[in-house]
């Protein structure tokens, strides 16, 4: 089968590879979507030490069951799956709490396990047993996703995390900062969870000429205007409930303590590239405002599902989000268009 497989830095190649067997415990997905993921490309330029190359690249895949192992109960061949990714070992302090995408051993498909850049992908026994494949409801009619939709299911599932550790609710006031694919995902998803101030932040060139074709709220152009300011015009001088900075910006992440109300929260939802990641904050602003700073990491299984239930709803502009669509065998095309952001999720179809 062919797979675009990782050698290392700035060295992925489309290569004929055996077609995996599926065994005890396994389930073998026929791949039909994997989206390119912005840690795809931050491997492709500087290398990743949780990457095993040779290595299949993709982990924001769907597809349908091809074969179930020996073993495995509740999945039937034909049936459509994504997955919770980063794999956990169900045994750790943190898998133990419920925080498997927290796993202190986690071993992601498309870095540790082969992944979805490929006709075929094996689900190793470890993500099968500990719960990481979802199954992709089949409704019929305006419900059903399609496969490069479904392939959102992972990526929106880092947002709805994003939106709970945040915990966004009926009538919050919301600013993203980086109208990057994921920005746009953090935004729209915090109006499913009842955002209803929006603000979407974004410095001049591409991304913000495609945040244009969105429903943004207010789409602030940080050449142009001090957002700061937009801000707080925006909330009667108090400051937003929550900032999630969704760009890999040292600066934003600096700036976003001034830019919530008292109480607030700011998720760093971004990270800063090694060597690069120390900050300056106004910790009076955080102590006195008694201002929440949060992470947010990856997902699990449950915040996958209730992803695949948002990508279901009418309003959620998932059709915008997947800008293109290209063969396997345009992986490396699909590569130099996001480093280019000449789009936003390019999927994908073997």
């Amino acid at each position: 089968m062919k797979a675009a497989v990782y050698f290392g830095k700035n060295d992925v190649r489309l290569e004929e590879v055996p077609e995996p067997a599926c065994g005890p415990g396994q389930l073998r997905v026929r791949i039909e979507a994997c989206a390119v993921c912005g840690s795809d490309l931050k491997t492709f330029q500087s290398g990743n030490p949780r990457m095993k190359p040779p290595m299949t690249m993709g982990h924001e895949f769907s597809g349908r069951l091809d074969a179930v192992g020996r073993g495995v109960r509740g999945f039937a061949v034909g049936e459509r799956v994504v997955m919770a990714t980063s794999v956990s070992c169900g045994e750790c302090f943190y898998c133990r709490k419920g925080w498997s995408n927290l796993c202190a051993n986690l071993k992601p498909m498309g870095f540790f396990f082969p992944g979805g850049m490929a006709e075929f992908l094996v689900i190793p026994e470890l993500a099968v047993r500990n719960g990481h494949v979802v199954k992709v409801p089949a409704p019929t009619g305006e419900g059903a996703l399609a496969p490069e939709h479904a392939a959102l299911a992972e990526p929106v599932s880092c947002a709805v995390n994003c939106a709970e550790l945040c915990g966004i609710g009926e009538g919050d006031s919301v600013v993203v900062v980086g109208a990057g694919p994921m920005g746009l995902m953090n935004l729209f998803v915090a109006r499913e969870f009842g955002a209803r101030k929006l603000i979407l932040a974004q410095r001049p060139g591409k991304r913000l000429e495609h945040a244009r074709a969105f429903d943004c709220g207010r789409l602030v152009d940080t050449g142009a205007e001090d957002l700061r300011q937009v801000v707080l015009e925006e909330t009667g001088g108090l400051g937003a409930d929550c900032v999630i900075v969704a760009a890999p910006s040292a600066a934003a992440q600096a700036e976003a303590p001034g830019l919530v109300r008292k109480r607030g929260t700011v998720c760093l939802f971004a990270s800063l590239p090694v060597g690069s990641n120390l900050l300056s904050m106004d910790s009076r602003t955080i102590h006195y405002g008694e201002i929440r700073v949060v992470g947010a990491s990856d997902s699990t299984a449950r915040q996958v599902q209730k992803a695949l239930a948002i990508l279901a709803k009418p309003g959620f502009p998932k059709e915008k989000l997947v800008s293109h669509q290209l063969g396997l065998r345009d992986f490396a095309r699909a590569f130099q268009m996001m480093l280019d952001r000449d789009g936003l999720r390019i999927v994908l179809r073997p």
